[in-house]
């Protein structure tokens, strides 16, 4: 309540009120001066709110007395429970952790007045997840109840943690969250095979590095606690077989090193021991981390292929061997018990020229065509050895025949020569050195002999000198060479090798006289005409002339005049090249009409005229007597037609040489009631009788009236 010393109590004094809160908060009755709250006040929004309050005369409206400022406090009451702001919460403690293992700590937030009695003093206890774990109650931290917690018993715990605020009195409020606490795990489990041997059957045809066996020492533990390396501690099958441990699965994977033998040894065994890689000191009283098992591995005897004695056999044959000659053996057999007997023979792919042979069953290999070392100095073969009583069973050995070399090439030019001599060149001038080659590979290397032949040894052009190193020089012997004279001079030499016995070729040197400048390099080679040839006038060269375009003018006055007489072939377009057709008036009875004529005759054109007439001319009308007409097959009378018309094409001396496209209206021959044209029956050389028309009734009448013999006929 406000209350001014001027107010005296007789209503003339009023009271205002403003600042935080006023008129909607907080109002003030301005008789009294008494304020009050008009709603229900939460210190947690607003603790404090600041007022101003003033006296005023009611009749002036003007203040008594200054403004005053007060302050109003929210006294706090416990309206507000305590809250875990992280919660639900997550942690873990190791396994086997001693009593009081701090685990983690929770806290919770009271929104009341801590400075004002007990509205904001928490107190936590465990309302779920005991006898396990413990919670300080001022601090919040949760703390391990039990020993010796095993994780492979249970690894997960749930916990609900409860606050209270007024310290726990009857009568506080609180709030729960629940914590979640895992153990994790440590190497409290030594590794164990579940059992203590294996047995396991291979066949003794398994590759190298193939996987024999998996065998897995069982480990409660997880993660790099259950980690393990396998070693074979013990047995015969130390260099045979190897373990290692496969990361994913920690298995122990047995693998083979060596080839098996099921006659050589028929079973092995192996210890194998299991340990743990990451051990912990605090659980060696629980035993050992490591384990021992015993591995049995059955070798089971296959069927398998002839094993050569050699992987690679190594022979040498003269290229001068017969066809024949033997060049050695290889030898198989069968390593099963059975033994079986091996047949021989040599992989054609390898020896697509069918160069050698081999014995089926000795394996002795001869020669089956004569060899060249300069072909193929070396022949790669493969020789299969095939079981006889099982030849699925093949086995493979590889043969390396080396050709030894004879002298059988003559030495030749090591490349094609151009060699050239200058027409100032002075006598022994060096114009070429020349070398050979030989295809024959002799063991000491090429010793090559060069001479002129004895036909060119006494020559006066050149001479050739041998250097003794398998080259020699061309000379000249004279000075004075003239292209005009001879252009070009053939030098034959005569090459011999060093070979036993030796050969020798014949090879030519062209030389080419050139005109060379002042230091010797050649300019032209071609054998130039200085001087016009006597013997032709010049008036003789115009009638030659004259003759040849004379010839020409002929030539195309020929081809001119063939192009003409081509051209009526193609025909105009003014002339007429139509059928003539003559038209009637009369109409026979229709589909309908079917007993006046027996329709089947006209369908018939099993027939052929005996004479053609041209198609692609213009015809001319003319009254020739009636052609007769012979039965034929239907196929036969378009093919014919074809036939003759080409023929007359074939002949026509006016017919194009180029390909034209000639049409021609033909449907067939007639029917055996042959033609009803007028055209052919006016002919006075006609003897087709047409009494016939008589008897198809009055639709035919007129017909019979133009073309019967009766008195009534038109045309006697």
């Amino acid at each position: 309540q406000l209350h001014s010393d001027v107010d005296k109590g007789d209503g003339s004094i009023k009271y205002i009120l403003s600042g935080e809160g006023a008129s909607s908060i907080f109002i003030i009755d301005e008789n009294t001066g008494d304020i009050h709250a008009t709603k229900r006040l939460d210190r947690e929004e607003q603790a404090y709110y600041t007022l101003r309050a003033q006296a005023l005369d009611r009749l002036t409206n003007k203040p008594v007395e200054p403004e005053s400022e007060f302050v109003i406090k929210i006294q706090d009451i416990n309206d507000n429970e305590p809250k875990f702001l992280d919660g639900p919460y997550t942690a873990g403690v190791p396994e086997m952790s001693p009593v009081g293992t701090s685990v983690v700590q929770v806290t919770a937030t009271d929104a009341d007045d801590p400075t004002y009695g007990n509205s904001a003093r928490v107190v936590y206890s465990i309302l779920q997840g005991q006898p396990y774990f413990s919670v300080e109650p001022k601090t919040g931290v949760i703390k391990t109840a039990l020993p010796n917690m095993d994780r492979e018993a249970k690894d997960q715990y749930l916990l609900v943690i409860q606050a209270k605020d007024m310290v726990g009195q009857n009568g506080g409020l609180s709030g729960t969250t629940s914590v979640t606490v895992t153990l994790t795990d440590v190497n409290d489990n030594p590794p164990r095979f579940p059992r203590r041997s294996y047995q396991y059957n291979v066949p003794e045809s398994l590759p190298v590095t193939s996987v024999v066996a998996r065998i897995k020492a069982a480990d409660a533990d997880v993660g790099p606690n259950a980690e393990m390396e396998y070693k074979i501690i013990d047995g015969d099958g130390l260099g045979v077989f190897k373990i290692s441990v496969d990361k994913d699965t920690q298995e122990g994977i047995i693998t083979i090193q060596k080839e098996l033998d099921f006659e050589a040894k028929t079973s092995y065994t192996l210890r194998i021991e299991a340990a743990n890689m990451h051990v912990d000191p605090r659980f060696l009283s629980l035993g050992p981390f490591s384990d021992m098992t015993t591995v049995k591995i059955i070798v089971e005897d296959v069927d398998e292929p002839p094993v050569f004695t050699s992987r690679l056999y190594s022979m040498v044959v003269s290229e001068a061997a017969k066809v024949g000659t033997i060049i050695g053996t290889v030898a198989a057999h069968d390593p099963d018990a059975s033994n079986s007997p091996v047949r021989y023979s040599i992989d054609r792919n390898t020896d697509l020229e069918r160069y050698f042979n081999i014995d089926a069953n000795s394996g002795v290999i001869t020669t089956a065509k004569s060899l060249d070392r300069e072909t193929n100095a070396v022949h790669n073969i493969t020789v299969l050895a095939m079981e006889s009583q099982n030849p699925a069973q093949i086995g493979r050995g590889y043969v390396a025949i080396t050709i030894l070399d004879i002298n059988d090439n003559a030495p030749e030019f090591a490349m094609e020569y151009e060699t050239t001599v200058c027409e100032n060149a002075q006598p022994g001038q060096v114009i070429q050195k020349i070398s050979a080659i030989d295809k024959d590979d002799p063991p000491n290397g090429h010793q090559f002999y060069f001479s002129l032949t004895a036909e060119a040894a006494n020559n006066h052009n050149f001479t050739l000198q041998d250097n003794k190193d398998n080259t020699a020089t061309v000379l000249t012997r004279r000075n004075g060479f003239r292209r005009q004279e001879q252009s070009v001079f053939y030098l034959p030499i005569f090459i011999v090798d060093s070979g036993s016995p030796s050969l020798s070729s014949t090879n030519t040197l062209t030389i080419r006289v050139c005109d060379c400048d002042a230091d010797g390099i050649a300019q032209t080679c071609n054998a130039e005409a200085y001087i016009l040839p006597a013997g032709l006038s010049t008036g003789a060269l115009i009638a030659i002339l004259a003759c040849v375009l004379t010839l020409l003018v002929l030539v195309l006055l020929i081809v001119t005049m063939r192009r003409r007489k081509k051209e009526p072939l193609i025909f105009d377009e003014e002339r007429d090249i139509r059928e003539n057709i003559v038209r009637y008036d009369d109409e026979g009875g229709g589909e309908e009409d079917t007993e006046a004529f027996d329709m089947a005759a006209l369908r018939n054109l099993n027939i052929i005229r005996d004479t053609k007439t041209r198609r692609d001319v213009t015809p001319e009308i003319q009254f020739l007597s009636r052609p007769t007409f012979k039965s034929i097959p239907d196929n036969v009378i378009f093919r014919e037609f074809i036939w003759e018309r080409l023929k007359e094409a074939d002949v026509d001396p006016c017919a194009p040489p180029y390909d034209s496209l000639q049409t021609y209206a033909f449907e067939g021959n007639g029917s055996v009631a042959e033609s009803l044209s007028s055209l052919d029956s006016i002919s006075s050389n006609s003897d087709q009788n047409y009494d016939y028309l008589s008897d198809w009734g009055p639709r035919f009448k007129r017909l019979a009236d133009m073309y019967g013999t009766g008195p009534d006929c038109l045309y006697s």
